[in-house]
């Protein structure tokens, strides 16, 4: 039996979710599923991806539920799974991105529609990755106080290198702590600062140009970067767009 009842804990899971057609099998979402629109303003929200409301997921009585190994607590995700089917999706680069888009059709009876947004996303970056001739070592930041980027085994890190940015950070795990000194001393040309989960500003890009001389400072789409679900068509077109302002100006 294919699912009916879908709650999902992950944005980047919920805009696929739509993009499948699932139009009435979602039922709950997260408060950070702000993709689309309309689901944000009519779908029951279950809380944050950190802090889920399980009374109100269990009111839902679902019959799948869509969790991340890396966006959910694993506490929550087991007390739910102790109850409801729990599909818990694990993705760090491109590949085990299009492996998600593929499963989560083939899952909820969509593995047409699946297939051609993996296949698309493909080709995409494929296209991409050729007209990319040069790298450039650049830095990513995703918080303030403490400054926080990301190490080699995020999914970050492979979108910055498929558009030609070299983590100047790749010697570090996860998403680390870092100080303004490291930065300043960083082999690094480029520092991009994302809009989320830190909603970085243009104040922050003046803030940070007068301690770093000398680098370029790019405010970046945090969703373009982080989020692996169908927001992966829209990525490379913005990453070549990207590189442009980097390189032209």
């Amino acid at each position: 039996m294919l699912p009916r009842r879908i709650v999902s804990l992950v944005p980047s899971q919920t805009e696929l979710l739509h993009d499948l057609g699932l139009e009435e099998e979602v039922i709950g979402i997260t408060k950070f599923c702000v993709h689309p629109q309309h689901w944000f303003r009519s779908k029951t929200r279950i809380g944050g991806t950190k802090k889920l409301h399980t009374d109100i997921i269990r009111r839902l009585q679902p019959d799948l539920i869509i969790a991340n190994k890396e966006e959910n607590v694993r506490e929550q995700v087991e007390e739910l799974a102790r109850e409801f089917p729990v599909h818990t999706t694990d993705v760090w680069d491109l590949d085990s991105s299009l492996q998600m888009i593929r499963d989560v059709g083939t899952l909820t009876g969509r593995p047409e529609q699946a297939n051609s947004i993996a296949n698309r996303i493909r080709h995409a970056f494929d296209e991409l990755e050729k007209n990319v001739s040069s790298t450039l070592p650049a830095a990513y930041l995703i918080w303030k106080d403490p400054y926080m980027t990301i190490g080699h085994d995020t999914f970050i890190h492979d979108m910055m290198n498929r558009c030609g940015f070299e983590n100047v950070f790749a010697n570090r795990s996860r998403y680390p702590s870092i100080t303004l000194p490291e930065l300043q001393t960083a082999n690094c040309k480029l520092l991009l600062l994302s809009s989320e989960p830190y909603p970085f500003k243009q104040k922050h890009i003046e803030e940070l140009q007068a301690l770093l001389p000398g680098k370029k400072i790019l405010l970046a789409d945090g969703e373009m970067f982080s989020w692996y679900g169908s927001r992966l068509l829209h990525a490379p077109a913005y990453f070549a767009h990207l590189r442009k302002m980097v390189y032209n100006t």
